[in-house]
């Protein structure tokens, strides 16, 4: 058993694992697939050294299959394939007890302030665990984790068949977001600068614009007949997306939050008066978010295949971080951290 330790400076270190058994409450897990996500990066980029405290194993994208069971586990059984939802909330705060675990007041990440999943086995309460069907494989059960992201986003929103939702930011989740809108009968518009990535979502059968070079305003007012977008998803993080996002709504439109924005923009609050709009946070995922991930791909109205941009061995963790620094090209790089 072997893991892989983020050292910070963009470094990582293949150590020998632990190898211990689970307790009453949890499960082993062999480590098959894990994805890179924008959190992972920010970490490889040395930003979140104060909450990760390296050396540490990170990563939570992930799928694999149960090896051991602790004690007082029921439901899950030795040789099922499972993705891990990878929230350790405390069950005994206000925000917990309102049934909403996945924004706990205490609530922990797993792979950030915990021990992650780029290792060999990976050891879990088995409250967290979700089983995928026969019709997903591991490769594609390491895409649930940020589908369900997506799926998330679009429960928040509301969103419904042949409304006009318009995505900014066609980054892997950006393109995800408009999978999901799209496998629910919306009609859907990314806006994204970067050529490659407007090309992915063209492949998705998704419509794509440049944002640079077209009045996003004026296109979105054409392409919804004057309404104006029922809902806009900002997925990109950046100030332009801000201002657009009043901009291209319409009258009563829906505007979900699902970038992270680690400084406070400025936001139009006159059109949330004169448009009387809705500002929608969303963040991470809840348990049905999981169940709706694995739906969508098991019965194939979500492809995710075509996301997948890379595999490498957990050997060569550094080569699969580097191949998606600065690659605007790259969708999702998977780990294997042991074969199928």
């Amino acid at each position: 058993m072997i893991a892989a330790q983020y050292m910070g400076d963009k470094s990582f270190s293949i150590v020998e694992g632990v190898n211990s058994s689970p307790k009453a409450d949890e499960v082993k897990l062999a480590v098959g697939y894990v994805g890179i996500c924008g959190t992972d990066m920010h970490i490889y980029h040395g930003v979140m050294d104060g909450r990760v405290n390296p050396p540490q194993t990170i990563g939570h994208e992930m799928s694999g299959t149960i090896v051991e069971v602790g004690a007082d586990v029921e439901g899950f059984t030795v040789g099922e394939r499972v993705v891990v939802r990878p929230l350790d909330w405390c069950g005994e705060c206000p925000t917990c007890k309102a049934g909403h675990t996945h924004i706990c007041q205490n609530l922990k990440f797993m792979g950030i302030d915990s021990p992650g999943a780029f290792q060999s086995n990976w050891t879990v309460k088995a409250r967290t665990l979700h089983k995928l069907p026969a019709g997903v494989n591991l490769k594609q059960g390491a895409l649930i984790e940020p589908l369900s992201v997506a799926c998330h986003d679009i429960r928040r929103s509301r969103l419904q068949a042949g409304e006009k939702a318009v995505v900014l930011g066609g980054g892997p989740i950006g393109q995800l977001v408009a999978a999901v809108a799209k496998s629910v009968g919306a009609d859907v518009l990314v806006s994204e600068p970067n050529e490659s990535r407007r090309a992915f979502a063209e492949k998705l059968g998704v419509e794509s614009v440049n944002p640079l070079e077209t009045d996003l305003e004026k296109f979105v007012d054409e392409w919804t007949g004057t309404k104006g977008a029922d809902v806009v998803f900002e997925v990109s993080g950046v100030k332009p997306a801000i201002d657009a996002m009043t901009q291209i709504a319409g009258r009563r439109g829906r505007i979900v939050m699902v970038a992270i924005h680690s400084q406070k923009p400025e936001i139009d609050l006159f059109q949330f008066f004169w448009k009387e709009l809705e500002l929608l946070g969303a963040r991470v995922y809840e348990a049905e978010d999981f169940d709706w991930a694995i739906d969508l791909i098991a019965s194939g109205k979500v492809d995710v295949e075509p996301f997948i941009s890379s595999v490498n061995p957990l050997t060569d963790i550094g080569s699969a971080f580097a191949s998606m620094d600065n690659n605007p090209q790259g969708m999702k790089a998977l780990v294997e951290c042991n074969a199928e």
